[in-house]
Formats: structure tokens, sequence, C-alpha cells
């Protein structure tokens, strides 16, 4: 049967005290795979202000994905966050995406902020009925994880492109939850709740 197209999903590489990065880790448990028909790509994104825009768009031209899910560690919850709004603002200190800046334009003369295309609801429903916490965000922050998701909205913008993209935080790894406070889902379970997504998406096409 011949493939439908390319799901492309992305991860940040490790940063940091961070051995791993959880966004990286989880889609290389998808990578490969063929779901519901489409061939299920892979890349890693340096966590470097300056490199995020050109790897990204790379990507978005070799393998003209049918849809493209962006993925970014966050400490803020076990909750799997469906990022709704892209803004263009980037602050952040030297040490974190090598660039030190403070709400700085990531587009100069680009919109304010930009939507992503996902099916959010039935995102949002299908985890639930797993069992798996998920919740929409109406913040990505202001570092890494918006970076690349206003790039990515703003160059399907530009280029014309109509596909399903967007952006989803992964918790933390266990071992990376500071003492045991600090909120983390298992990287198998975060794998399978990015399953789903890649399913519920897939039987849209």
């Amino acid at each position: 049967m011949p493939s439908k197209g390319n799901i492309l999903l992305t991860g940040y590489e490790a940063f940091g005290d961070f051995k791993a990065n959880p966004s990286i880790e989880v889609c290389r448990k998808l990578y490969g795979r063929t779901i519901n028909g489409y061939d299920i790509a892979m890349k890693e994104i340096a966590m470097k202000f300056d490199r995020v825009k050109e790897e990204l768009e790379g990507h978005l031209e070799a393998y003209r994905p049918v849809t493209l899910i962006c993925t970014g560690v966050s400490g803020a919850g076990s909750a799997i966050p469906v990022e709704q709004v892209a803004i263009n603002c980037f602050s952040a200190s030297g040490a974190v995406m090598g660039m030190e800046a403070q709400d700085m334009l990531i587009r100069e003369g680009g919109p304010a902020g930009y939507f992503n295309s996902l099916p959010c609801s039935k995102i949002l429903d299908g985890l639930k009925k797993t069992g798996i916490p998920a919740r929409l965000s109406n913040s990505a922050g202001t570092m890494g994880c918006n970076l690349i998701f206003y790039h990515l909205m703003d160059w399907l913008t530009r280029e014309h492109v109509d596909i399903l993209a967007g952006f989803i935080h992964l918790p933390r790894l266990p071992d990376q939850a500071l003492d045991g406070r600090s909120p983390s889902m298992t990287v198998e379970l975060s794998a399978r709740a990015l399953e789903i997504e890649v399913r519920i998406i897939s039987e849209l096409g």
C-alpha cells in the first residue's frame, strides 16, 4: 500500500544539566512506524536561537509533511499541554538558547501571534479517554518552545502551506524531577500520548 505521506515530529536536543530531552526521546519511540498509512519521520532540533529557524525550514522543505508536530519539554505540570498560541516574542538567557534577549521580536514586522491548526478538542478528548492528563495551553512561554512554534506557523503562513501543525509540550522524565517534587511522566506514557495524537490527526486525512 503506497504511503499517504509523512507525518514529521521534531524534538529538541538535550541541554543544560539534562542528559536527555524528553521531547526527542519520545519522538524516537514513534520514528520509522507507519500509522494509518502515514510514515512517521523525526528530526532533532538544536537548542540554539540562530539554528532553529534554518533547521526547521530545511526539514519542512525536505519532507513536505502532511502534518508537523513540534515538541519540547516543560516542567510546569504532569498534564500534557497542547499549545494553542505562538507569540512573536523571545526572551532567554544565553545559557539556555545561546542567545541573551528580553522581549525581542522573533520576526520584525511579523504578526503578533499565530494559532495552531491542530484539532485540539479531538486531541484532548482522545488523551483524556485513555486516562492521560492533558490540557489546552495558551502560552508556550518565550524561549525555545515558543520560538520553534512561531517559526513553524510563520513559515506555513508565508509559504501558503495548508497542513495540520502545532506544538505540544511534554513533561519532564521522572529522573529529572527535582527531589521528586517536580511533575513528571515516563517516556513510555508520553510516547503513548503522542501516538494517540498522531492517530487522531491521521484519521482526519
